[in-house]
């Protein structure tokens, strides 16, 4: 490369950047943030993809930012060591390139977003980013068609953007970092880790998520005993898990107990202890969860379900961490933040008389509510790609993805089970895809016996079960009610028999979408409004059914 060619490349980025730099005294959210850069990059060097990976315990790769990938990649974490591109992108420390015929996999096979049949990564490139002298994380650029990304300035096109990118970073990481101190000093808090530190992290950035990590933040930085609501299978433990690793007792035990599981005779020896020959069977001294949980955090699982004598007997120690060992007459003090959780509507439950009020309110100092997977938009995909990753590590796949119509068929469930049934539901079908997919070419990295891709479709999430009839009918209805200033739909013409169910369903929810747009004046916003969904699913939905907008007068 001549001089002239790398001061031109150099300008050409440095051009692309300056928007970001403006950005940087903008009040914007660090996802959007980091999605410009992005966009930028991609302006500079013609990718069909481009992601930015924040290196996590050292052997961990999670997307931070995406643009051109599907929803489903922002949920996944890479294991640097089951993924030989990212190892040796690592190992390289600059910006480097694929051969297009090497025959190393692909992380990003199949979840750039592209036209039906294109799958597989055919250009690839990466750098390190380089962060205060350690190593922050990874810049990855991918194209489907070969030699898009092979231009003779390209590796230097991407070294120069990546260490502005690193500036970039450093600063909204700093920008970040003040405005949580900020926080922590009118919490009047301590310094704490982030929620993302425990084992499963909190995926999603939907309102209420956000909301629901907001509040977590706050109460943590405090001594505070939290009550933790909601359904079954919404993950209730996770929110405890991050409560406590962003307190001021995070190095300190988390102890759990699951109030359920226990038989009422053993429940209050779990959790108070007990001394040799306190019962039959107590043939030594024995602490209790309390004891365990001293310095730290105990989280008590359906707390609902402990009985009115267990109750009575907890007040003590919620008040004033005294408690007795079964069977004995010496007292103890312990220092326990406590956390309890539970599916049942605590109120209703003092009104019938099976709960006690002073013990409610006890727990219920700072209650947090975790919302369904049904209130949490395409939160969905993001949380499906979490367990898409988790199982092709786990049965060594090559790759793993969702095709259009189970991803639509995901964000049209109502989720009863919540995330329990999403990663029960994205379990099974991975088996029965595998069961019928043929082995195919082995590839370094990929067991033999398994497919390079396998694609997970509607007919694997769902047997002969009827995916996002409920929420259909739930639409049909609403828009059919009397509901002042809306036009009721016409009657749809479809003979069901000879189309099929899905066409039927493809035809109608054609049919809903151009209504709504030609009520709205062509305004994808109020449209999905209207029909209850995100603007992107909104319009990833149309463009898969052939929609479009009509022109605005």
């Amino acid at each position: 490369m001549t001089a002239y060619g790398v001061k031109l490349t150099i300008s050409a980025t440095l051009h692309a950047l300056i928007p970001l730099v403006a950005d940087l005294a903008e009040e914007l959210p660090e996802r959007e943030r980091l999605r410009r850069l992005l966009a930028a990059l991609r302006t500079v060097l013609p990718a069909d993809a481009a992601a930015l990976l924040r290196l996590e315990d050292g052997e961990w790769l999670r997307p931070l930012a995406i643009d051109g990938l599907v929803p489903d990649a922002l949920g996944r974490r890479f294991r640097i060591a089951e993924h030989p591109r990212l190892a040796q992108l690592m190992a390289a420390g600059q910006a480097m390139r694929f051969a297009p015929d090497s025959t190393l996999p692909d992380p990003y096979d199949g979840l750039v977003q592209a036209p039906q049949g294109a799958l597989h990564v055919h250009d690839c490139m990466g750098c390190v980013l380089q962060v205060g002298g350690a190593t922050w994380g990874l810049l990855t650029l991918d194209s489907l068609t070969q030699g898009r990304l092979s231009g003779p300035h390209a590796l230097a096109v991407l070294q120069a953007f990546s260490n502005l990118a690193a500036a970039t970073v450093t600063t909204a990481e700093r920008v970040s970092g003040l405005a949580r101190s900020a926080a922590r000093a009118d919490g009047g808090g301590s310094a704490a880790r982030e929620a993302e530190s425990a084992p499963r992290s909190m995926v999603g950035q939907s309102p209420v998520m956000q909301k629901l990590k907001a509040d977590i933040a706050l109460v943590a930085q405090s001594d505070l005993t939290v009550l933790i609501t909601g359904d079954t299978g919404v993950g209730k433990e996770l929110v405890a898990q991050a409560v406590h690793a962003r307190s001021a007792r995070a190095g300190r035990p988390l102890v759990s107990l699951n109030c359920a599981a226990l038989p009422d005779n053993l429940v209050e020896s779990e959790l108070f202890g007990h001394v040799r020959g306190a019962f039959t069977g107590a043939l030594s001294e024995r602490r209790g969860k309390f004891e365990q949980a001293h310095l730290g955090t105990l989280f008590l699982d359906e707390v609902g379900e402990l009985s009115l004598a267990v109750q009575a007997k907890l007040l003590r120690v919620l008040q004033s961490g005294e408690l007795q060992r079964l069977g004995s007459d010496r007292g103890h003090h312990v220092d326990v933040r406590v956390i309890a959780a539970t599916n049942r509507d605590l109120v209703a439950e003092v009104e019938a008389g099976r709960m006690r009020a002073d013990f409610y309110h006890r727990l219920s100092v700072y209650p947090l509510h975790v919302p369904a997977l049904r209130e949490r938009d395409s939160d969905v995909l993001q949380i499906a790609g979490f367990f898409l990753e988790e199982n092709r590590s786990r049965l060594a796949l090559g790759g793993l993805r969702l095709d259009a119509d189970a991803q639509a068929a995901l964000l049209q469930h109502a989720w009863p089970g919540n995330v329990r049934e999403l990663e029960h539901r994205i379990s099974r079908a991975v088996l029965k895809a595998l069961s019928r997919a043929p082995a195919g070419a082995a590839r370094s990295g990929v067991s033999p016996h398994r497919p390079r891709m396998l694609t997970l479709r509607v007919q694997d999430l769902w047997d002969d079960e009827q995916p996002g009839a409920a929420a259909i009918s739930g639409a049909q209805a609403a828009i059919q009610s009397d509901v002042p200033g809306r036009v009721p739909a016409s009657p749809m013409a479809v003979d069901v028999p000879a189309l099929g169910l899905r066409a039927a369903v493809e035809q109608y929810e054609r049919q809903l979408i151009e209504q709504s747009l030609a009520r709205n004046g062509a305004s994808w916003a109020a449209s999905a409004r209207e029909l209850q969904l995100d603007r992107a699913n909104l319009q990833r939905l149309a463009r898969r059914l052939g929609v479009q907008a009509p022109r605005k007068p």
